[in-house]
């Protein structure tokens, strides 16, 4: 028998070729599979108990605050309004212990004002660039909308005005629990109605981190909503986007993370003060579920063991989603918020060069 050298050989004396209807069939076969093997498959993946190693591919000053152990009351829940106040004026206490060696070491000064009835602080380098001179920026703390009252709240603030070179409003707003949402947002955007009056909105910039860096979102969303004159750019650190705890970073990096440790310890219970009782999907308490159409130009900073980690990319997608220049730095192996814990490390350096040399490729002179 005369047999083809392309048909492939089953069984002596007889080939096949595929027909018409077989690969079509196969196609449906391997779907079928795929399908059966997707609701066989555990929803959940086991991952071994492992310890992890602080990275030597960090400096020396990251590598300690890397390695500190959990910031000590990360679970420790207040039961009264005055134990909540007990905790927050010790934190405050220990922080601003430590503001006048950082304003004499970057040459910054700092004095507080009051802007329409909200308390602010006014961050002022003592050489201010000439590119700068017109440019103002405005500051909202961090402290998961609770922690870091009056001057604490400024060392941010201190760090853009002493090694970005720019002239910092610090918004001092109230929080719970005696001033639960929207207090702080208004009193942000009472500021910033205020602001624009001061400087072209052109020539300013928004930035905070954590809770700041949801307010910063918030302001914007609130300011379109208002048909409000929007900033030339804005900074956002970390943000406190999502309080739902939705974001895969919220398990992979639980208790890696030393400074916030896990979704629904201390920071989310002073979420939960502010939010009192309001919807969390809410955009104006968790700006990733606002439309982000119109957003000025951003920079957004985390670090890969940060617990908002996912927070902070779910935003960078939001705004490329929708069509604003926006750019993402991510530290290694930070956790929440660590590039704002040493003036003197070379990733704070790092952090706040990138958000200044953003912010001057996109703000007025």
């Amino acid at each position: 028998m005369n047999r083809s050298s392309a048909a492939p050989r089953l069984l002596d004396g007889f080939s096949w070729a595929p027909g018409p209807f077989i690969g079509p069939l196969i196609g449906a076969i391997v779907a079928a599979s795929t399908a059966a093997f997707a609701q066989t498959a555990p929803a959940l993946r086991e991952v071994p108990a492992r310890s992890v190693p602080v990275p030597d591919t960090v400096s020396s000053q990251m590598q300690k605050i890397i390695a500190a152990p959990f910031t000590p009351t990360w679970n420790v829940i207040p039961n009264t309004a005055d134990e909540w106040k007990a905790q927050v004026n010790a934190g405050a206490a220990a922080i601003v212990g430590t503001l006048p060696a950082l304003r004499e070491q970057l040459h910054v000064k700092v004095e507080p004002q009051v802007i329409d009835g909200v308390k602010t602080f006014a961050a002022t380098p003592e050489k201010l660039p000439v590119q700068n001179r017109n440019r103002l920026l405005i500051h909202v703390h961090g402290g998961c909308y609770v922690s870091n009252p009056g001057e604490s709240g400024t060392v941010e603030a201190i760090l853009m005005a002493g090694l970005g070179g720019f002239k910092v409003i610090s918004v001092d707003y109230r929080m719970p629990p005696d001033a639960p949402y929207p207090a702080a947002l208004d009193d942000a955007m009472t500021v910033w109605k205020a602001a624009v009056k001061m400087t072209e909105p052109k020539n300013m910039a928004i930035f905070g981190t954590s809770a700041g860096g949801a307010l910063t979102l918030s302001m914007v969303l609130r300011a379109k909503q208002e048909d409000l004159p929007l900033p030339g750019a804005i900074a956002v650190g970390t943000p406190m986007s999502d309080l739902t705890g939705r974001g895969d970073s919220f398990v992979t990096n639980a208790m890696l993370d030393n400074v916030l440790v896990a979704y629904g310890a201390s920071c989310d219970k002073r979420a939960a003060l502010y939010a009192n009782g309001h919807d969390l999907k809410d955009p104006l308490l968790s700006p990733v579920y606002g439309d982000m159409h119109g957003f000025p130009p951003a920079i957004l900073t985390t670090g890969t063991r940060d617990l908002l980690l996912s927070n902070t990319v779910r935003v960078h997608r939001k705004l490329r989603q929708a069509g604003v220049e926006a750019v993402l730095q991510v530290f290694e192996g930070q956790s929440h918020a660590q590039y704002l814990r040493d003036a003197n490390a070379p990733e704070t350096k790092d952090a706040i060069g990138e958000i200044a040399h953003f912010l001057d490729k996109h703000l007025g002179k």
